[in-house]
């Protein structure tokens, strides 16, 4: 565990904002899945989850688009082909969104002891609002959670202010009382720009970044730590 130089007392929180992917859980492999069907409808081979991983964070469309241009590096993704792609994609994403995609280890655990501290929990996701539920559903997390919002919840999304901020008030609580924790450099600057404290976890997908470049509050490489912090 590392810290900037100030402590911030992490038990005087009230409301703990998640993000998901590469922070609850590792979606990648059916990210990879559905990228891959997408793919060999329109002929073109495979890639692997050590290449995806690199291309998630900022939602759908970027996800699709810097795929593509990996699987084709010699060719020009227009705007046309790319509204296909991701139709593609999509559809196959929906299908299974969770067949293999799973908690990180602690993280079961230590949500439920949040949950057991009386902490509000919610969760700011790029991912598609309609698959959050099922994901939590499957992994059996949902209880958890107060509330949760995705790529198209609000005209913007990390890492601009607006879903934390959005999420504050909704769940009426005071800026210094909240605390965003994410594996990205989306969910540190949006935390940041909110004027929000904020952990980051070292074992996401922060596009292959040191996410302690990013100066979060604090950084930890195991989910387990929080329950030292709360």
């Amino acid at each position: 565990m590392s810290q900037n130089y100030r402590t911030v007392n992490f038990k005087e929180k009230e409301l703990i904002i998640f993000d998901l992917d590469g922070t609850l859980i590792d979606s990648v492999p059916d990210l990879t899945l559905a990228i891959t069907k997408m793919l060999s409808h329109y002929n073109l081979l495979p890639l692997m989850m050590d290449q995806v991983v690199h291309f998630v964070g900022n939602g759908v469309k970027p996800l699709v688009k810097r795929s593509l241009e990996c699987a084709m590096p010699d060719k020009q993704v227009s705007n046309e082909f790319l509204e296909e792609a991701v139709e593609i994609y999509f559809s196959a994403y929906r299908e299974k969104p969770c067949q293999e995609t799973y908690l990180y280890p602690g993280v079961l655990e230590t949500l439920k002891y949040l949950h057991e501290k009386g902490y509000k929990m919610v969760i700011c996701t790029n991912k598609p609002y309609e698959l959050i539920e099922p994901i939590l559903e499957k992994l059996s997390i949902k209880p958890f959670f107060k509330c949760w919002i995705g790529e198209a919840s609000l005209p913007e999304k990390k890492p601009n202010a607006a879903p934390l901020l959005y999420l504050a008030n909704v769940t009426n609580t005071r800026i210094e009382k909240c605390v965003m924790i994410g594996d990205s450099k989306n969910d540190i600057l949006a935390a940041q720009n909110a004027g929000m404290e904020n952990i980051a976890v070292s074992y996401g997908y922060n596009y292959n970044e040191n996410i302690a470049d990013y100066n979060p509050t604090l950084v930890v490489n195991h989910f387990s730590e929080l329950l030292e912090l709360f």
